[in-house]
């Protein structure tokens, strides 16, 4: 299989200052988007003679309001944040950076305000911005960021994130990117290419080229490496791709079938399931001695494991209850306990990153439900119903889930589409993620400035 290089330039942030003032700002986040905070993103100043620079090297005519925009829309996209309309400012922007005027802004009901400026130093892209309590007429937080010009957007992304943290209390999970498959063609000739793109939607690379079926990509937590199954010669087998150098290995040829392979919290082994003789165990290989370990031995199918985010406990479903359900155990495979005990068929769980809950997919009575539960079974609650959907991902902050949603066609076959979505863990803020195809499969990095 071949594989296109996908170069993404690592950049470097450096700290200015910081401030952490008392705040009269308080961010809900626990009922989703039924009180978003009314906030105010400042267009980032620039002088004319850095405006001309980033003319000629990015044909951006105002990177400063680009930048604000990307900003903006990550906040809006939360479900947490009302960005006001620009058309309400009453201050400049570069006067705002200096010194807001917080009565101006207190007048359009803002009560948070971001203002900043850029500017070229040494062929370096320079990015200040502030965050301002209109409430306390306090700066709450100073940051300043140097990188090259075109990473402009990640610099967007890792404000936000900033601004998330400093609101909510909790990280944010804007600087990430999401892999998924990639889908064209009629339902029965899919063609399906491994693709990556920011969480937002931009920057789209499609790193295989569709000759081979490609099922279940999975970040590495710890770096930018991708484990995925994929078919060679109508046999399955799982590779691990570096993104940044687009080398891919296989991880090891199996005589039986392979299905969903994952990463453990340290980055140093895969977990997955391994089909032989009509049963399916679940295996673990260590990547860099190759050593495999059978970790279930059970005559019921096992399958779909994910690890605990500290890797002492894996998560999986079976059918050795009689039909499939979701079950934990130890990372050595002992004490395996049943945690799934309402009405239909449970799979695909994934542990969240806050280590609190398992996503899951779940069929009843004809729909598919996405759903989190405690990691003892209870508590469980339906975030969204449909026709078909299936294999969550956590946000790295584990406060989003992304799945993807197929329609169901007409009698002829026609009208059948693969979306991805996605759901805040409150149940609310659910939203169509953009994608240039066809989409299924998704999976969320961890954060790029970790």
């Amino acid at each position: 299989m071949k594989i296109i290089k996908l170069l993404t330039g690592i950049c470097i942030f450096f700290l200015s200052y910081t401030s952490n003032s008392f705040s009269l700002i308080e961010v809900d986040i626990t009922r989703g988007n039924l009180n978003p905070l009314p906030i105010a993103v400042s267009p980032l100043s620039q002088n004319n003679k850095t405006k001309k620079i980033f003319q000629n090297k990015l044909n951006l005519d105002d990177l400063g309001l680009e930048i604000s925009k990307v900003i903006e829309n990550n906040l809006k996209q939360s479900g947490l944040f009302n960005p006001l309309s620009k058309d309400a400012f009453l201050q400049k922007p570069d006067i705002a950076h200096l010194k807001p005027r917080f009565e101006d802004w207190s007048l359009i009901k803002a009560q948070a305000l971001i203002t900043g400026k850029v500017l070229i130093e040494n062929d370096k892209l320079k990015v200040e911005f502030r965050l301002w309590d209109v409430l306390a007429a306090r700066e709450m937080l100073a940051l300043s960021f140097t990188t090259v010009p075109n990473n402009w957007r990640r610099v967007g992304h890792i404000i936000t994130d900033k601004v998330y943290e400093r609101l909510t209390g909790e990280k944010g999970y804007f600087d990430t990117r999401i892999i998924y498959v990639s889908e064209e063609g009629p339902k029965t000739q899919r063609v399906k290419k491994l693709a990556i793109m920011d969480q937002d939607g931009f920057n789209i690379k499609y790193l295989t080229l569709g000759n081979e079926l490609v099922l279940t990509p999975r970040f590495n937590p710890t770096n930018q490496m991708v484990t995925y199954l994929s078919y060679f010669r109508n046999l399955p087998r799982v590779y691990l791709l570096d993104i940044e150098t687009g080398i891919q290995e296989v991880v090891g040829d199996f005589p039986g079938m392979t299905f969903a392979p994952r990463f453990s919290p340290d980055g140093k082994k895969i977990i997955m399931s391994f089909a032989k003789d009509g049963n399916s165990d679940i295996y673990t290989m260590d990547i860099e001695n190759r050593i495999v370990e059978r970790i279930t031995n059970h005559p019921s199918i096992d399958t779909s494991p994910s690890y605990s985010p500290n890797g002492k406990h894996i998560t999986f479903n079976s059918d050795r209850s009689g039909y499939q359900q979701i079950y934990v155990m130890k990372s050595d495979g002992s004490n395996v306990k049943r945690i799934s005990f309402g009405n239909g068929i449970y799979g695909t769980p994934v542990w969240s990153p806050r280590g609190d809950l398992i996503a899951f997919t779940k069929l009843h009575k004809g729909k598919f439900y996405i759903g989190v539960m405690r990691t003892d079974g209870k508590g469980e609650r339906l975030l969204t119903e449909n026709f078909y959907q299936e294999a969550p991902s956590w946000a790295p902050n584990g406060r989003v889930i992304i799945f993807y949603r197929e329609t169901k066609t007409n009698k002829e076959g026609e009208g059948f589409s693969a979306k991805l979505w996605s759901i805040d863990l409150t149940g609310y803020n659910e939203r169509l993620v953009e994608t240039e195809t066809d989409a299924s499969d998704p999976s969320w990095s961890s954060l790029l400035s970790n």
